[in-house]
């Protein structure tokens, strides 16, 4: 029987002795590692109509990023989903709003209230220039109830104004409280990785959204586990894309951060994912390393960035990047799958916890945990 909120979360895949990688993660192993980013979580959580849906808000730094913007890029893995202004992106390899990521049914309500907060944050916004704010999807009507309004300004808001640099909630929790992952219960998963390039240390971290994947295609360090659990099984396959947001303090060029969004694809590869058709997978990657303003008194702004291209015969520092953010993204799968408890929802739908403790014997037999 269901449950009158959310389920807590049941711990992250190292609590369970199963390693991911071997890159040193950062302090948190979440996105907040990376300095100035901050996430918070609304979860709407109501019975009749049953509500299992909510919002999770990144904000790329501590300021007003409509004022100071930050250099930005997209990947698309599969296409069948939304992420809004990712032409604008595109075009001027820029963010300048804070990332909302929510359910299908409610872009339009984060995109209004992400404009509304805003406006009352900065009075130059619907101004001197409209904001354009980025909202990123995953249908979770398998759970949630999308023939009714579940979300509100309100919930939205509450994201926004409660998003802290400290550790992230994950599993069922915000935007990933009606998801699904390989037919388990999905949800909110992060992770990040430290490395160093000429002697200094920069961050790597990585947010999902997990909404994605079939049974059979789950693997966990390269052991088909899903194989093997059969138990569980939810009335009917419904997936719903996963979002992947990357943020790093490494001195990037947009060209060289749609190179790291696309790596996102290598992670989740890791863990099973095809790129299911009916699946959007859709990832957005920034860096903190630059602020840019709306202007400066010479017009221009001086920048720095990582070398690229250098002789591939003798190694680049973009291949211990493009690692890292593997490595993160994997992780933080996994991350969502372990921390996500059974949930029930509409219709006595119900998407089941991944037996951890059957899982990590499967790993055991294979030796690879």
């Amino acid at each position: 029987m269901g449950t009158d909120k959310p389920p807590a979360p049941r711990g992250r895949v190292r609590d369970f002795g199963v390693g991911v990688g071997y890159l040193k993660p950062g302090p948190q192993n979440a996105i907040t590692d990376v300095a100035g980013v901050r996430v918070g979580h609304s979860t709407v959580w109501r019975e009749e109509p049953c509500i299992r849906t909510g919002v999770t808000a990144i904000w790329p730094h501590e300021g007003n990023p409509f004022r100071e913007r930050v250099y930005a890029a997209t990947s698309v893995f599969n296409g069948y989903g939304i992420l809004t202004s990712d032409l604008v992106v595109e075009e001027w390899g820029m963010l300048g709003s804070p990332i909302i990521l929510c359910d299908t049914r409610h872009v339009g309500v984060c995109y209004e209230a992400a404009v509304s907060y805003m406006s009352r944050l900065d009075d130059a916004v619907g101004v001197d220039d409209v904001l354009m704010p980025v909202v990123a999807e995953c249908d979770d009507g398998y759970l949630n109830d999308n023939r009714v309004l579940g979300l509100r300004d309100k919930d939205v808001h509450q994201a926004l104004e409660e998003a802290t640099s400290g550790p992230v909630g994950e599993g069922a929790v915000g935007a990933g409280t009606g998801t699904q992952q390989f037919d388990f219960k999905g949800g909110i998963g992060t992770a990040s990785r430290v490395i160093e390039i000429g002697g200094r240390e920069y961050t790597i971290g990585v947010l999902l959204n997990t909404n994605y994947g079939s049974r059979h295609q789950l693997q966990i360090a390269g052991t088909p586990v899903g194989m093997t659990l059969h138990r569980g099984m939810p009335q009917e396959h419904r997936e719903g894309s996963c979002i992947g947001v990357v943020a790093t303090d490494l001195p990037l060029h947009p060209r060289q951060l749609k190179r790291l969004a696309r790596r996102v694809d290598a992670g989740l590869i890791r863990t099973g994912s095809v790129g299911n058709d009916g699946s959007g997978e859709i990832f957005i990657a920034f860096t903190t390393a630059h602020r840019v303003p709306r202007r400066t008194t010479s017009g221009t702004l001086n920048i720095d960035v990582l070398v690229e291209g250098q002789f591939w015969t003798h190694g680049s520092p973009m291949d211990l990047v493009f690692e890292a953010v593997t490595e993160a993204t994997e992780e933080a799968a996994l991350n969502a799958l372990f921390q996500a408890d059974t949930v029930w929802g509409r219709d006595g739908h119900v998407l089941e916890g991944f037996p951890i403790d059957e899982g990590v014997r499967a790993l055991t037999a294979t030796g690879r945990s």
